[in-house]
């Protein structure tokens, strides 16, 4: 009777609202993401004056476009629980993916002390570290998201958060602002062939 009772008491997606379709660990966790795209987004805007170089602002004015239309339809989706206007697109990145790998003799980095000293190099830094936060919250909101449209528009735009911090990445690359070291040549060998490909265990069915 008790057991009769709780179920007649707890509302289903088809009880309430499709506004209100979303569990309190997904609204907390979406608000983080909001307000971290908020962050990103007036971050980029305060960089833009000071960069130097046409390509770096040129990523810099794609990506905030990019991720501008990416903030209004998680928004959109978050405050109605419907599709969003469009779906979520994919981000194409215009550079190259060609790594250049090995270390050579460089200036210590280290905390700048005054704002004049910022760089391309700092800036394109301070980008690639704001798709890292949002790749990680857009992935935690995800996973905790019940609606099903919000956790389909966190979870698609998850991997363009990953294509352009990996486009800032080739481009710090190319520039020499960061460094890619490799392991010798037999211990990336070991590690290459330290596993093999899985068998179906007996027991379980095909």
């Amino acid at each position: 009777m008790e057991n009769q009772f709780f179920n007649q008491q707890q509302p289903t997606s088809e009880t309430i609202p499709t506004s209100m379709n979303h569990g309190a660990h997904e609204v907390m966790d979406v608000h983080e993401v909001l307000s971290s795209s908020i962050g990103a987004l007036n971050m980029f805007v305060l960089l833009r004056p000071h960069v130097q170089d046409p390509e770096l602002l040129n990523i810099l004015d794609r990506q905030y476009a990019f991720m501008l239309d990416e903030y209004n339809i998680t928004l959109e989706c978050f405050k109605t629980g419907r599709d969003p206007s469009h779906p979520t697109r994919k981000y194409n990145m215009q550079i190259g993916n060609d790594s250049k790998y090995g270390l050579t003799p460089s200036q210590p980095k280290k905390p700048i002390t005054s704002p004049n000293e910022i760089n391309d190099g700092i800036i394109s830094s301070f980008m690639l570290g704001q798709h890292k936060v949002l790749a990680t919250g857009k992935t935690a909101a995800a996973l905790e998201a019940t609606n099903p449209v919000v956790r389909r528009v966190l979870q698609d735009s998850v991997p363009n958060c990953i294509e352009m911090a990996y486009e800032l990445s080739l481009y710090q690359n190319k520039k020499g602002y960061y460094q890619v070291p490799q392991l010798s040549q037999q211990d990336m060998q070991t590690m290459l062939n330290m596993y093999g490909q899985a068998e179906r265990a007996k027991n379980m069915p095909n």
